[in-house]
């Protein structure tokens, strides 16, 4: 093998299962406060977590036992900045917050397995007239060039989400942001987001024939 070819096989090896971490790391976060029967102390976790939304992993260190503290060393930043796995936690566990405000955590958790980002927002469409919008918001966040852009059209995704009572893959959407750090990952990840979208819409077509 060639060297070089040989670095990248196992680079990119690496980096999918380090993604895999920080979706488990996700999981079993809100896992955890989905199972807590403390209620309150619940509430208030989930309270300080949406006051992180928009700031950087370690800033708040009223955050750092729930993105910091057990985090697997392999995603642990060494430098002075966050690392790519601090990112990949910290913002679907913000956001995931945002999402699950004024709705009963054990009743109506918005985090679902198997529902992707392109999913969730096919999830949304529901006519002609709202397709346009959908896909204007959906474009913006998958065609964004840096994490911060990237951010923040999500956060409106999840707006859009949490209006509508859709759920959202938390745990996915941690490796897809832990992927979509790497320009060499970014158009895999918005392929995968467009298969879905459009899976999505097609299932829906379906089911209302159906119906």
């Amino acid at each position: 093998f060639n060297f070089t070819v040989r670095s990248a096989l196992e680079g990119g090896k690496n980096m999918i299962e380090e993604a895999k971490m920080a979706g488990s790391y996700v999981k079993w976060q809100i896992t955890r406060l989905c199972e807590s029967q403390n209620e309150s102390s619940v509430r208030a976790e989930l309270a300080k977590l949406r006051r992180g939304i928009g700031k950087s992993p370690g800033s708040m260190p009223e955050l750092w036992d729930m993105t910091l503290a057990q985090l697997p060393e392999a995603l642990s930043g060494k430098g002075d900045t966050p690392s790519r796995g601090e990112w990949a936690v910290y913002i679907p566990l913000t956001l995931y917050a945002l999402h699950q405000q004024g709705k009963d955590i054990k009743t109506q958790c918005m985090h679902k397995d198997g529902v992707s980002l392109g999913a969730a927002a096919g999830s949304l469409v529901d006519s002609d007239d709202n397709m346009t919008r959908i896909k204007r918001r959906f474009d913006a966040a998958a065609t964004s060039d840096s994490l911060d852009e990237f951010v923040h059209h999500l956060r409106g995704l999840v707006q859009l989400l949490k209006a509508e009572d859709k759920p959202l893959d938390y745990s996915a959407l941690a490796e897809d942001i832990y992927r979509f750090q790497s320009a060499y990952q970014r158009d895999s990840i918005r392929l995968s987001w467009g298969r879905d979208f459009y899976r999505q819409l097609r299932n829906s077509d379906n089911k209302t024939q159906t119906d």
